[in-house]
């Protein structure tokens, strides 16, 4: 039997490359995605604050026709003034809390057809579950959870049936601990972490109308909310959170806007994000060959890394319980 030739090795090394590239391309049929903002109507809700504030002021600047949505009047009528005088347009503010549907209806339908629908709102308490009583467990869950099904349920009719408009987005602002559970945010991590399922459904169920799902997993942001929080959040909590650091609201919501305008369905804020994006993918559509084959060929490796940052969790944890029973 002939030997094979070393020369003829180095032809097949990036022959398997190569062939995973070709299947991902036919697979994955990326189709390029622009997202227009300007002159469109941009309807964000926890508008009034933090990153949805920045969201709106970046629409705004970008030429769209802003409205947003919180329960607070007077935040609203601050957040109104604030984006005035940033980038001089006059947005609308509609004041309704995402738990109640019929409020949530009257306000989407009062302000028009939704191009680009940002489902931003979010409540968080950082405690032990143990500590959690039920109504903590259930405002957090119907405020970030079921008020994202109202939102987008109230919002659908009127986007699904506009003619002519161009491509539409639904987006769903989560958090990094949507994607991994953390210690003091179970009630937190599972209402963020149901939005992935909503969001991957929802995307099968609306992209025959050409709306495209975007789902954003900022860290830890400098808003009015993290900087409460901060302040009851358990030690490890804290300890663990350290390890991603924290990010600016603007910088955010450059990164979640430019997902947003190029159609992608996830939307990772900083290198942390990315890697956390790629261990954590599952079933989540990619409309990137080039990313889908990061992501296969980098899952035991990303996974192995995520076991790393897991052990060192659980370690802190351990330390951090010797020395309350010392």
């Amino acid at each position: 039997m002939a030997a094979i030739s070393p020369s003829f090795l180095l032809f097949l090394i990036p022959i398997v490359p190569l062939s995973l590239l070709a299947a991902l391309a036919l697979i994955v049929r990326p189709r390029p995605i622009r997202i227009p903002i300007k002159s469109r109507h941009v309807f964000i809700t926890g508008g009034s604050s933090g990153i949805g504030l920045a969201l709106a002021q970046r629409a705004a600047s970008e030429g769209a026709r802003v409205s947003i949505l919180a329960r607070s009047s007077g935040k609203l009528d601050e957040a109104k003034q604030t984006i005035k005088l940033a980038t001089g347009v006059e947005v609308a503010t509609f004041s309704a809390d995402v738990r109640d549907y019929d409020a949530v209806s009257k306000a989407i339908d009062e302000s028009g057809p939704v191009d680009v629908l940002i489902v931003n709102q979010g409540v968080f308490t950082a405690k032990e579950l143990e500590k959690h009583s039920p109504e903590d467990v259930k405002f957090t869950i119907d405020v970030n959870l079921v008020g994202s099904f109202n939102v987008i349920k109230a919002a659908l009719p009127a986007m699904k049936a506009r003619k002519g408009r161009g491509p539409a987005s639904i987006s769903l602002v989560s958090s990094q601990a949507g994607q991994v559970g953390i210690y003091g945010y179970a009630a937190y991590s599972a209402s963020k972490f149901g939005l992935q399922g909503l969001a991957q459904s929802l995307q099968q169920e609306v992209i025959a109308d050409d709306i495209h799902v975007t789902l954003i997993f900022p860290p830890d942001t400098d808003t009015p909310g993290f900087e409460e929080e901060q302040k009851s959040r358990p030690e490890v909590t804290a300890i663990i959170a350290a390890s991603s650091g924290s990010m600016k609201t603007e910088e955010v919501a450059r990164k979640a806007m430019d997902g947003i305008k190029a159609g992608k369905f996830t939307v990772s804020c900083n290198f942390e994000g990315f890697l956390l994006s790629l261990a954590t993918t599952g079933m989540s559509p990619q409309r990137s060959f080039w990313l889908a084959f990061v992501e296969v060929i980098t899952a035991g490796p990303i996974r192995l890394v995520a076991l790393f940052f897991q052990w060192d969790w659980y370690n802190a944890i351990a330390k951090w319980s010797k020395t309350k029973t010392k």
